[in-house]
């Protein structure tokens, strides 16, 4: 029996069946493109984006009675409309290498849901980026050693540097040769390029991290060398693919 996960929760564990989703959908690429007279063709304008996507479940919600279904449509709306300022982590057995960013956007009308003996459909906004399950595991990284993005799209990792008091960071890889200098480093540092923030704990550490932009771990192998006082590093990857 297939199921999702959101929240920490499962959907079975709501009384919800699933009868299909759009399993292989994918974000449509949103980008500017413009007409010059008497030139062929358009250009592409500037760098574009992904927006979010939609992941819908078509879904039964069994029930004896129309109390009773009533009594568990309100549990699954405590449970959907809770939390929307933010998003939450969404896997199901339909693609269990991956995970989204979902956060609950559809509408339940629950007198019509009745009537129709509760079939209805639950819609998430999700980040376009699936995140592999495998590049949410923290793994240490030695001077030197490579670790290989195995995606054709960059990732936006987490790196804790562990050291004490100055040096540096540099990532090579095709795309790019990136260094960061660390002017005070108190037993560890953590990097959070997808918050694009530093931090120890509760502490804010950006004003003792200096370098262009945020690391970025580009399709292929990227190379980590350090210096100075840092005596090692360990990266979560966030590897992601659309």
């Amino acid at each position: 029996m297939n199921y999702f996960v959101y929240k920490g929760v499962c959907s079975s564990d709501m009384g919800l069946r699933i009868e299909k989703k759009e399993v292989f959908s994918a974000p449509k690429y949103d980008v500017e493109f413009l007409s010059i007279p008497g030139r062929s063709g358009e250009l592409i304008a500037g760098g574009g984006r992904f927006p979010n996507t939609q992941i819908t479940y078509s879904v039964f919600l069994p029930a004896k009675s129309i109390a009773e279904l009533s009594q568990k449509i309100t549990a699954v709306k405590g449970w959907l409309y809770s939390g929307l300022d933010s998003y939450h982590e969404l896997s199901d057995t339909y693609d269990t290498e991956f995970t989204r960013a979902a956060v609950y956007a559809g509408k339940l009308d629950i007198e019509d849901e009745m009537n129709r003996i509760g079939i209805f459909t639950i819609s998430f906004s999700c980040k376009p980026f699936r995140y592999a399950v495998a590049g949410a595991k923290s793994q240490l990284v030695g001077n030197g050693q490579n670790l290989t993005n195995p995606y054709s799209f960059p990732s936006q990792p987490i790196i804790r540097v562990v050291g004490s008091g100055k040096g540096t960071l540099t990532i090579q890889s095709e795309s790019s040769n990136a260094t960061w200098e660390f002017t005070d480093i108190d037993e560890f540092v953590e990097i959070d390029s997808e918050q694009m923030n530093c931090y120890k704990n509760t502490e804010p550490k950006n004003d003792t991290v200096g370098g262009n932009g945020f690391p970025i771990l580009y399709p292929g192998e990227n190379t980590f060398s350090f210096t100075g006082g840092i005596q090692g590093i360990s990266v979560t990857p966030r590897w992601c693919s659309i």
